[in-house]
């Protein structure tokens, strides 16, 4: 896989299939998987700190994700997120984030939002870096929101995401997520675009789906959002499994002969 094959994938009608992945375990498995593409998020910070947003993750951290999941990952495609404000401050920032992020071992970066952004994208695109969009519910704005919210309910929010998916796009984005967004909306702005968009939380009419790997493993049963579809009861087998290791370890059954060295 690589930047050119979205587009492609997007003329031929061939749905895009990524998830997340944080380290190098999970890395191996998602790669040896039919999965198209690796998304390095910045939900780092939730799932695997237990932050409640991402906006605590930075670019060391990170950085360090992005390096564990090249390690696991082989020459699977990876895109790494771009953390809260490291592409805001200037676009030299901007640049030397992107830097630390491809020597990590990325092939490409995604940043959130539109506004205020165009002009850094072009001049990462411009670097040889392949970028990915974020536009509906981005969560790196979550305190601007007021929460994690459906976007572009009104006529007026899906101008304007419309809007911005023109000018990403115009900017020089090879594809690019839309994130809590209605259904129809997203089909739309789809439709009118020339390079794939990856959906969570907005429906079937994108050109491709996003989820994170524990959610979609029912590793974190708590978490049940609307757009979430569990293929796996994680949680309950890995304990399970935990429990038969605790009781044949009490009731002495581990380890056997076989399991030890004489």
């Amino acid at each position: 896989m690589t930047a050119i094959d979205f587009i492609e994938k997007k003329k031929r009608g061939e749905p895009i299939s990524m998830v997340t992945s944080y380290d190098s375990w999970s890395a191996a498995l998602v790669a040896a998987s039919d999965v198209d593409v690796i998304l390095v998020g910045d939900s780092a910070a939730m799932v695997m700190h237990g932050h409640s947003s991402t906006i605590p993750a930075d670019l060391p951290m990170m950085a360090a994700h992005v390096a564990a999941v090249r390690r696991g990952a082989g020459d699977a495609f990876i895109v790494a997120d771009m953390p809260f404000l490291s592409f805001r401050g200037s676009i030299d920032a901007a640049i030397d984030a992107v830097g630390m992020l491809m020597r990590a071992g990325a092939n490409a970066v995604k940043l959130e939002g539109a506004e205020g952004n165009l002009e850094a994208v072009a001049r990462i695109v411009g670097s040889g870096v392949p970028v990915m969009g974020h536009l509906g519910l981005t969560p790196q704005s979550v305190n601007a929101f007021g929460g994690f919210r459906v976007q572009g309910r009104s006529r007026e929010a899906a101008e304007r995401l419309a809007r911005d998916a023109a000018a990403l796009q115009e900017s020089g984005c090879f594809s690019m997520v839309l994130e809590a967004v209605p259904a129809a909306t997203a089909e739309t702005v789809s439709r009118s675009l020339t390079i794939p968009t990856i959906g969570i939380g907005a429906g079937s009419g994108t050109d491709g789906q996003v989820l994170v790997l524990h959610d979609l493993l029912g590793l974190q049963p708590e978490f049940k959002p609307r757009f979430v579809r569990r293929f796996m009861d994680g949680a309950s087998l890995i304990t399970d499994a935990l429990n038969t290791y605790h009781q044949e370890v009490v009731s002495r059954q581990f380890p056997t002969v076989k399991e030890a060295y004489s």
